[in-house]
């Protein structure tokens, strides 16, 4: 009798889409953000979920997250099996290559789990049931940890403008917003790299909307600080948001082209 088959990884291939370096923004907040956790875990895994038809990120996430836990291990996880068999070749001591997708086929329960431009093909609906799945594969929270952390988001093409919502084993926490300064006209440029719970959302009524045009409205009023470069405009407008808006970070994150804001202020309404 021919043994069972292996149950079919849950999700659909996506382009496979990918650049080295272009997770660095992501990567580099995970770091700061996340690395005492990882530090804490008896074996901190991470998932590169949906690395895509070529291995760099998993390959750059692993040497990041070393940077700050050096027993880090990272598991890329890819639907296609043939991406996998092409990603064989890079793997080595502390880095593996495995077959699957939302059911997150690793063991222990990790304690980072990126999944970034995974969800961005599927429809807005899909969406919290697959964040439920992937929240549930999460390290627990413990007396002396919040739990496992997954980042979800969009990027660009080459990593200048991305925006990411992290969620915990309890579900959604935050939303941050992370660009090269350079390359900005206005905050509300980064309105097209929202991730797929909050793309459509970006109209008239919606809480992301709204933090949209204030950001805009705090980018104009800082113009004079302009003259004093792209960084300190930024800094100067994400201050004057505070007044109104829940931002979590301070000028250290700031000051690298990001801002966090807690997820309940810009929740989908409804």
């Amino acid at each position: 009798m021919p043994p069972p088959r292996a149950p079919r990884p849950l999700g659909t291939v996506t382009r496979g889409t990918t650049n080295p370096n272009r997770l660095r923004r992501m990567d580099r907040w995970i770091t700061a953000t996340h690395g005492a956790e990882l530090r804490r875990a008896a074996d901190p895994v991470a998932v590169d979920l949906g690395y895509g038809a070529a291995p760099w990120t998993a390959v750059e996430l692993l040497h990041r997250l070393r940077t700050v836990a050096p027993h880090a291990r990272v598991v890329g996880v890819e639907i296609d099996p043939a991406r996998v068999a092409a990603a064989e070749p890079y793997a080595r001591a502390g880095l593996v290559f495995r077959h699957g997708g939302f059911e997150v086929p690793v063991s222990p329960p990790p304690s980072l789990i990126r999944a970034a431009n995974v969800l961005r093909q599927y429809d807005e609906d899909e969406v919290a049931a697959v964040w439920r799945r992937l929240c549930a594969r999460l390290a627990p929270a413990s007396g002396h940890s919040r739990g496992g952390l997954l980042v979800e988001g969009t990027c660009d093409e080459i990593g200048r403008r991305h925006v990411w919502v992290a969620l915990g084993p309890e579900g959604p926490r935050t939303v941050t917003l992370a660009t090269r300064l350079g390359s900005l006209d206005r905050p509300s440029d980064l309105a097209e790299r929202l991730p797929k719970a909050l793309i459509h959302r970006n109209v008239p009524g919606e809480p992301v909307h709204a933090f949209l045009r204030d950001f805009d409205r705090a980018w104009a009023a800082a113009a004079p600080y302009a003259s004093y470069g792209a960084r300190q405009r930024w800094m100067r407008a994400v201050r004057d948001l505070t007044a109104d808006w829940p931002v979590t970070d301070g000028p250290a994150r700031w000051r690298q082209g990001e801002v966090t804001v807690r997820w309940e202020a810009l929740a989908p309404r409804g």
